[in-house]
């Protein structure tokens, strides 16, 4: 009797509070995810940086034995000042003439201020530098969110939501099986045209990158990653890139354009049914309240679409099928609008 009462509080406690605890799941799944990511990490590195970190022991040593009127402290002195240049984008090698500061590496700077990638191989040197980029990125990141939005949901009107009721009325498919495989085809084409191929091209133009390092460049810097490690046009060789400032120009067109397009591709899987369907188990009750309407539309949308006679669709007149906003939009009015019962003569007639 007792762990039948028990059963059923327990049951009743998780059904009521079913979001609140699907929340602390993801919450703790991506704790977990982050705790093995850096265990994975630590295993993989971690020999590679003793092993680099034993070699350049070795070297200082050699150089030291060999060269007796250079002592350890000069020695320290220098490579502690050569690096800290080296951290603000300046190398000390013989043969780099290279700017940082010219116009066009400038723009590649903003660039990826804006778009919060961030490489950090180029940063202000002066305090009224340091002191500008924080008033611009201020005002500057929100501006560019904004019209990264804009520019998104625009072209989602024309490469997603177009194509996908074009062809549900055409076809007669689901909207939802359209929008897998509408949503697939993106990917792939993302993936072709935005890694794969640039890939192939940086591996022809950076002498020293192959075809992975190139391919974890692009994917770094459009996923505005930016770690830094990997930045295109910092080769110290005039014959591998003859016109440094138009590369450098062509690199920033690519890195705005790519950031579009990958935007549209997660802004069309995050607009899935599945998705949606998915998200919802997360929400607050409130949200989830708001947002079973438009649910419950897609689901009767979807149940339509499957219960619906093929023949139906061979007409040439294709009936006009209402927007979920519109719909959802429809639901709320009747809601709002009370009740009021006829009266009169007409009434009367109704009932005869």
């Amino acid at each position: 009797m007792v762990r039948s009462y028990t059963a059923g509080c327990c049951a009743r406690f998780v059904e009521r509070h079913q979001s609140a605890l699907n929340f602390v799941v993801l919450v703790a799944g991506y704790i977990l995810y982050l705790i093995v990511g850096a265990g994975i990490f630590s295993a993989i590195e971690l020999p590679y940086e003793r092993e680099l970190r034993d070699e350049l022991k070795a070297i200082r040593q050699d150089f030291l034995s060999n060269n007796t009127c250079v002592s350890d402290a000069r020695l320290e002195e220098l490579l502690a000042r050569t690096l800290e240049a080296s951290n603000y984008g300046v190398s000390v090698l013989g043969n780099d003439t290279n700017h940082n500061w010219d116009f066009v590496s400038s723009l590649f700077f903003t660039s990826t201020v804006l778009t919060t990638t961030g490489y950090g191989h180029t940063v202000p040197l002066s305090d009224e530098g340091k002191a500008f980029c924080i008033f611009y990125s201020v005002f500057g990141i929100p501006v560019t969110l904004f019209v990264l939005s804009a520019v998104v949901q625009r072209i989602m009107a024309l490469v997603t939501r177009r194509p996908v009721s074009y062809f549900h009325h055409r076809w007669a498919v689901s909207k939802s099986k359209l929008a897998i495989i509408h949503a697939t085809c993106l990917v792939i084409i993302t993936t072709l045209f935005l890694l794969l191929i640039p890939a192939w091209i940086f591996v022809s133009l950076e002498q020293d990158w192959n075809f992975l390092e190139s391919l974890y460049f692009c994917f770094i810097s459009l996923t505005t990653i930016g770690l830094g490690d990997y930045v295109p046009g910092e080769t110290h060789s005039k014959e591998a890139i003859p016109h440094p400032q138009l590369y450098r120009l062509a690199i920033t067109v690519y890195l705005l354009l790519g950031l579009v397009c990958v935007l549209v591709v997660l802004e069309t899987c995050w607009e899935l049914p599945h998705m949606r369907r998915l998200r919802r188990r997360f929400y607050e009750e409130n949200v989830r309240e708001l947002d079973s309407e438009t649910t419950n539309i897609i689901d009767r949308d979807h149940l339509s679409d499957q219960l619906t006679d093929p023949a139906d669709h061979m007409t040439d007149h294709q009936p006009v099928i209402p927007s979920v906003s519109e719909q959802a939009a429809s639901l709320r009015q009747d809601k709002s609008t009370p009740y009021t019962p006829a009266s009169g003569p007409s009434a009367n007639g109704k009932l005869r």
